[in-house]
């Protein structure tokens, strides 16, 4: 076989270029093993199948026999260059002056981008931070608390209206004041909890629900500021119609050994404690190894700038889309709901706009854990 000869070879950044030329010989005993298994399979009038000329599949698949033989060769050769010239393409090459006739060498020049050519220097004098790691008792307790807050129980409430620390249970539907924004989703809930002067609640729901009474249907406005953490509704204003059904009271458990026995492999209160103080001293020393990390790589990349190829950034921006998909086509969204979204636009929660992240945000004004996993008792877990 007459080896393949490279013309030329071009050089820019992490982009290249080859110009590549397969003798005619090989063009040719790979045309003729294409056309002896088009003859296997051929079915023209006047012939039987496997007995049709050469001269006639030549005549009759002209185009489809070039196509073929360039499916063929071009792939192979352009591989066999790439490594001889000891290139590791990174991207598809794009083929272009693709020449091919009968009796001729086959030409083609192919573009392609190589991982970048990166020589690492100024690493010898950097050094990992290695922070004290340190758990205050008050932070403890803060956890403590937030595992009753976790384990409370709601118990209804009669005889008089809505009072600050209460819940209102409610029914709940908001829509936007500008009828004409095509930005703004209307936003409904069931069954919410409302905390009457809770520190999350928006303040026009504290204020328009107080002193309402179980069966109670109320309807305001709420604007809100440009800066609240759901983009959809930064600086929008709108119009809610609330139905209290029920009043609810929250009861925290006694913060003693039995409660510590229903969290799960505990006797006393002070194993909870010690349980909570060591995994938040092993999440903060793995945050602290992996800000170090980060800050290393950050330094190292900053003394050592590279080019990156579009391939590869490409290619990553492929595969996050295509988790985040999958996540939220775990988490119950519809493929037609997939198609719809906005990939532009964050993602407002596990049901998209309107859906159960958008709501809260809408009431509390921040964003917030629902269902099952945000109950988790973390750090506190004896499985964990």
């Amino acid at each position: 076989m007459s080896p393949t000869e490279t013309v030329d070879a071009k050089k820019d950044g992490v982009k290249r270029e080859i110009s590549v030329e397969i003798p005619a010989d090989e063009v040719a005993r790979e045309t003729e093993t294409i056309v002896q298994k088009y003859q296997k399979v051929a079915r023209l009038p006047g012939f039987r199948t496997g007995h049709v000329p050469a001269s006639i599949i030549k005549q009759r698949f002209k185009e489809d026999l070039k196509s073929d033989v360039v499916e063929a060769l071009v792939p192979r050769h352009f591989q066999k260059e790439a490594q001889k010239l000891g290139m590791i393409p990174v991207s598809q090459p794009r083929v272009t002056d693709l020449h091919i006739h009968d009796g001729e060498p086959l030409r083609f020049k192919a573009s392609f981008e190589v991982m970048p050519e990166i020589a690492v220097e100024g690493y010898k004098e950097l050094r990992a931070e290695h922070p004290e790691i340190e758990v205050k008792d008050e932070e403890v307790e803060a956890a403590l608390n937030n595992v009753r807050e976790q384990h409370a129980t709601f118990t209804s409430v009669e005889g008089r209206s809505l009072a600050d620390g209460d819940f209102a249970q409610s029914s709940m539907d908001g829509r936007p004041k500008d009828a004409a924004d095509n930005t703004a989703q209307p936003v409904h809930m069931d069954e919410v909890l409302i905390e009457i002067g809770g520190k999350n609640t928006v303040p026009e729901f504290t204020q328009n629900l107080r002193g309402a009474n179980a069966g109670e249907e109320r309807e305001f406005e709420v604007s809100y500021p440009e800066d609240v953490e759901d983009k959809r509704l930064a600086g929008k204003t709108f119009v809610y119609s609330v139905k209290i059904q029920a009043i609810k009271q929250k009861n925290l458990p006694e913060l003693n050994d039995e409660f510590a026995k229903e969290l799960g492999e505990f006797t006393s209160v002070d194993q909870v404690r010690t349980q909570i103080r060591g995994n938040m001293e092993a999440e903060r020393k793995q945050t602290a190894e992996r800000e170090a990390k980060d800050k290393l790589l950050t330094e190292l990349v900053k003394r050592n700038e590279f080019e990156v190829p579009e391939a590869l950034v490409d290619r990553q921006i492929d595969l996050r889309l295509e988790r985040g998909l999958r996540a939220l086509a775990a988490q119950g969204m519809k493929m037609e709901d997939l198609k719809k979204m906005d990939l532009a636009a964050p993602a407002c929660g596990p049901k998209g706009p309107g859906g159960a992240g958008c709501e809260i945000v809408a009431v509390t004004g921040t964003r917030c854990g629902v269902g099952r996993n945000s109950r988790r008792r973390r750090g506190v877990d004896s499985r964990d």
